[in-house]
């Protein structure tokens, strides 16, 4: 069973900076996708950021610029380093682990770390 497990979560003022890390129970170049995702109070999961097996990024518009993601394959470890955080940053940042291919299709998920940035 693969496990997910976030850390890096905190208060932070507007303007600061975290690095979140998603620490993977197995091999995380099994896994075609890794991102990171976040849930305001009383919003729907969105997404934040993916890194692909060939290192390949995406990000939302509203932190382009501000978060990298990034993986580390020996560590199996995906890291997310958000900086010039925002007040609308605030948000359970939750990792995603996705398997695809032509007979499987599985998604995994972290239990999440909470990110509380100060006005």
């Amino acid at each position: 069973q693969v496990q997910l497990v976030e850390s890096g979560g905190g208060l932070v003022q507007a303007g600061g900076s975290l690095r979140l890390s998603c620490a993977a129970s197995g091999s995380i170049s099994s896994f075609n996708v890794m991102g990171w995702y976040r849930q305001a109070p009383g919003k729907q999961r969105e997404f934040v950021a993916i890194i692909t097996s060939s290192g390949s990024t995406s990000y939302t518009s509203s932190v382009k610029g501000r978060f990298t993601i990034s993986r580390d394959n020996v560590k199996n470890t995906v890291y997310l380093q958000m900086n010039s955080l925002k007040p609308e940053d605030t948000a359970v940042y939750y990792c995603k682990a996705e398997v695809r291919s032509v007979v499987r299709s599985d998604d995994y998920w972290g239990q999440g770390t909470q990110v509380t940035v100060s006005s």
